[in-house]
């Protein structure tokens, strides 16, 4: 069968899942970035089944500000995350719950929230960097030691442009 579809080239083959091509997605940066940060957070929920912070999004980056900056604002959380301040309260209160971080009144603005992280949070802050550095090296080893950097440099620049043009 002659591939005829209007969105392969010549140099690599079309994508192909289940018999389908993916129309224009196949050339499409977002698609590519959609699925594998599916791909991605799948295995780090899998890898971190047994942690109170498996699962969702926003929560790994919330502890490990909390954890590098005690006193941290919520608002400044929010910042990072990209998330209006419901849903990042959200995030908060579940690691509240869990008993991960805390919230105590900031001593320079009584209105204010200051989070800190309990002892708790700290240890699994611990074995979330361990699972994460674990995960860099097994789920992405496809990608060849002297390419990393440069491939690193690509997304960092990327990210950094779109943080330019959300704000």
């Amino acid at each position: 069968m002659t591939d005829t579809h209007p969105h392969s080239n010549d140099q690599d083959p079309p994508i192909m899942i289940g018999g389908l091509q993916i129309d224009v997605l196949e050339g499409a940066f977002s698609w590519y970035i959609r699925t594998l940060d599916s791909f991605v957070s799948r295995d780090l929920d899998r890898r971190m089944k047994n942690l109170e912070i498996a699962r969702g999004k926003g929560k790994i980056t919330a502890l490990f500000l909390i954890d590098d900056y005690p006193g941290i604002r919520p608002s400044q959380i929010s910042e990072v995350l990209m998330r209006d301040r419901p849903a990042t309260g959200r995030i908060i209160d579940t690691l509240v719950n869990a008993g991960l971080v805390q919230r105590d009144i900031d001593p320079d603005d009584q209105r204010a929230q200051a989070l800190s992280i309990t002892e708790k949070g700290h240890d699994v802050s611990q074995q979330v960097r361990e699972i994460i550095r674990a995960q860099e090296a097994e789920f992405f080893d496809f990608i060849a030691p002297e390419d990393r950097a440069d491939f690193m440099r690509m997304l960092k620049r990327a990210y950094l442009n779109m943080r330019k043009k959300w704000d």
